[in-house]
């Protein structure tokens, strides 16, 4: 058995890429994964699929909306939800075909199989075991239910099943208004499916900025989500080809009852750990079933770290990839660093929604004295000549300092303009050197100026 420097156990974003900067730092690497193909939840089953049925159901949806006000007229198109599944499957495999050849081009061995820990500095795969100075339990999540709910990945599905249902529901019960429910729920009712969402809490998507909150479930509704807000949902009963969901109100705890050819259960994500052995070992856990780590990585037992979703902090495959590239260079004897305070989160329905920092709540919470500055896209040019003015920016900033805290967009390409305010944030960058910067027009990334203008004496545009 060869001897390796780190073996990297799961091959999702956090795995995959702990392994190539291992690689790269010069690290006789392997990494352990068990599927069929590299990329774990994320690339399989989870971030990237779900990417693809959004973009296929926004075509669809401008088709049937915008094409004529632009002069493109004709015929909708229709649904081959087929062809719209194997479209689906050609982005997974030339995302997971990608991983291997940059497994092969930094020499990186794939552990085929499902990896167990019999004692530190060994990894059994199979039947063989192999030796490592480092090993890194990149082992991801997987979908969390609630009791008495039965998943058959049919009628009562997952993100997982919701990705590969054979026809397109009338009717799809999405139970949790998180980003899983709410993306998903959206390619569905953009493809005709009469879709209501039931979530416990009295608010949708749980710790986002509530101006963006509220904003956000209205042009959800809009575009023909229904919601149902603190209901605590107490069965799901399911047969060949329906379900029947049965709830209470939490302000009368009245009960009631909701049938649906499909149920999205949608209620989080736990540590996948199962089968690791971490318990023999002695791993410290936390009461959510978190590995525990120390600054480093590193788990109470020297020489075994973990990194992504099965550690504490949110599960989000970038956040995995920055504590991998990090745990490697750790390893490595460098400086391993990873800015907690700047990981955006976004939601890729449409209009996108993106945040960084903190919200307005926690400030106010912190007793911080702030101030915000706010553009709306109704002032953009691009956005409005696109059909995409909803939503807006909002800059949280020191009132004293004038260093930006927290931002919040929700409108056209939001995923992609909150690395702007990222930035600045990591260099600990005021709204005014946001307000200073030449931005190009007709750009969206206009209004991300424009509400650092309005932190300081007005937005130019509003």
């Amino acid at each position: 058995m060869a001897q390796y420097d780190v073996i990297v156990i799961g091959s999702g974003p956090g795995g995959y890429v702990a392994a190539i900067r291992c690689a790269q730092l010069g690290l006789k690497t392997a990494c352990v994964e068990g599927r069929e193909t590299l990329g774990g939840t994320c690339l399989n089953v989870g971030c990237i699929p779900s990417k693809a049925l959004l973009h296929a159901s926004h075509q669809l949806h401008e088709a049937e909306h915008n094409f004529a006000k632009m002069g493109l007229k004709g015929k909708s198109p229709s649904v081959d939800w087929k062809q719209m599944l194997a479209y689906k499957d050609d982005v997974i495999g030339q995302n997971t075909k990608g991983i291997e050849f940059l497994f092969k081009k930094n020499k990186i061995d794939w552990l085929k199989g499902w990896g167990s820990i019999p004692e530190a500095g060994k990894v059994k795969v199979g039947e063989e075991v192999h030796d490592a100075k480092n090993i890194i339990v990149a082992s991801g999540s997987e979908a969390s239910s609630l009791p008495g709910i039965e998943i058959d990945e049919k009628v009562v599905v997952t993100s997982t099943g919701a990705l590969t249902l054979p026809k397109i529901p009338k009717k799809m019960i999405v139970i949790g208004a998180g980003v899983i429910g709410l993306e998903l729920g959206s390619v569905y009712s953009r493809l005709g499916t009469e879709v209501e969402v039931i979530e416990f809490l009295d608010a949708i998507t749980p710790g986002m900025d509530g101006e963006v909150q509220k904003t956000f479930q209205k042009l959800l509704q809009k575009q023909g989500l229904k919601f149902t807000l603190g209901a605590a949902v107490q069965s799901v009963d399911a047969s060949k080809s329906k379900a029947k969901v049965t709830y209470k109100l939490r302000k009368d705890d009245s009960e009631h009852t909701m049938d649906a050819d499909v149920v999205l259960v949608s209620t989080g994500r736990r540590p996948y750990t199962d089968g690791l052995g971490l318990d023999a070992l002695g791993i410290e856990m936390s009461q959510r079933g978190q590995i525990k780590t120390d600054s480093h990585w590193q788990t109470n037992v020297k020489g075994i770290y973990a990194i992504g979703d099965c550690i504490d902090g949110p599960m989000l495959a970038h956040k995995a990839e920055d504590e991998g590239m990090a745990c490697a260079e750790v390893i490595a004897g460098k400086a391993g660093h990873v800015n907690y305070g700047v990981i955006p989160g976004v939601i890729y329905t449409h209009p996108e929604v993106a945040n960084v920092g903190q919200t307005e709540e926690q400030l106010k919470e912190a007793g911080r004295n702030y101030k915000v500055g706010k553009f709306s896209f109704m002032g953009n040019g691009r956005a409005k000549a696109n059909f995409a003015a909803d939503g807006f920016v909002k800059i949280l900033a020191d009132k004293n300092t004038d260093r930006i805290l927290g931002a919040h967009i929700i409108g056209p390409m939001a995923g992609d303009l909150i690395h702007e305010i990222c930035v600045a944030m990591e260099f600990g960058a005021s709204a005014e050197d946001l307000a200073l910067t030449c931005h190009a027009h007709p750009t969206y990334s206009e209004a991300v100026r424009e509400a650092a203008l309005a932190c300081g004496d007005g937005a130019i545009h509003m």
